[in-house]
């Protein structure tokens, strides 16, 4: 059977992996590290004849990757790079970027990923939009009881004006909840959402030295609106949000 070497990311030379710590294909994970190099790149053998695409393949990366922002800093290489060899990794991978590496690495120490959802409780948050519009109020009364194929200009007017306050709630809570958030965090970057119950998606770049305090305060807040809109906090993680385009 021939392989390949899939990278999962690039650390310092310092790295080390977990004894045991299995990757994609339960292959074992392992460090190159060319002699005098400032930077390492964490790998593992797969198969040419299974290229890694499935969803255990994707956890095994992700597994991998979080043990390691656990120990140090690292920067994930996007799912699925493979290159031929340990060779082919040390001489087009990690020669010709080791001072952007390094830079990265030298950002990124001391640091975790957190996954942050805000959704709306939707009934009351709907409940919110029809007692703040009258004339959404007088739609939705309207409309309530005809037939679905009835009153179709009410029907597509009612839908115009929830869209449009739920915009303008979306907007003001997720500010609400930035503003508590941004303080705590070094960096953010908005992930894409959808859905009426949609309030925010963020990924946030979190000092370790800080994350308790972090937590706490997202706790807090989570406490405070708990009945319109729930918070979930995935994490820590590595930062795969915030290496850019590797």
């Amino acid at each position: 059977m021939t392989t390949d070497v899939f990278i999962y990311g690039v650390v310092g030379p310092e790295a080390q992996v977990q004894e045991g710590l299995l990757g994609v294909g339960d292959s074992p994970v392992r460090v190159i590290l060319a002699v005098g190099d400032p930077i390492a790149a964490v790998v593992s053998d797969v198969s040419t004849e299974r290229p890694p695409g499935r969803k255990a393949d994707l956890l095994a990366y992700g597994r991998v990757l979080d043990s390691l922002a656990l120990e140090g800093p690292v920067a994930p290489v996007r799912f699925g790079s493979v290159m031929d060899d340990d060779l082919a990794v040390i001489e087009d991978l990690l020669a010709p970027n080791a001072e952007w590496f390094g830079a990265l690495l030298a950002d990124l120490k001391g640091r975790v990923q957190f996954n942050l959802r805000a959704t709306y409780e939707e009934s009351t948050v709907l409940a919110e939009v029809v007692r703040g519009d009258p004339e959404i109020a007088h739609l939705r009364e309207l409309t309530r009881d005809l037939p679905p194929d009835s009153a179709y200009g009410e029907r597509v007017r009612l839908g115009e004006l929830v869209a449009r306050a739920l915009e303008t709630k979306r907007d003001a809570d997720s500010e609400m909840i930035m503003d508590v958030v941004s303080a705590h965090v070094v960096d953010v970057q908005a992930r894409p959402g959808s859905g009426v119950d949609h309030v925010l998606k963020v990924a946030v770049l979190v000092d370790q030295a800080h994350q308790d305090d972090f937590e706490h305060i997202l706790e807090g807040l989570a406490e405070v609106v708990h009945e319109r809109i729930h918070l979930s906090l995935v994490g820590p993680l590595a930062p795969y949000d915030f290496v850019g385009d590797v």
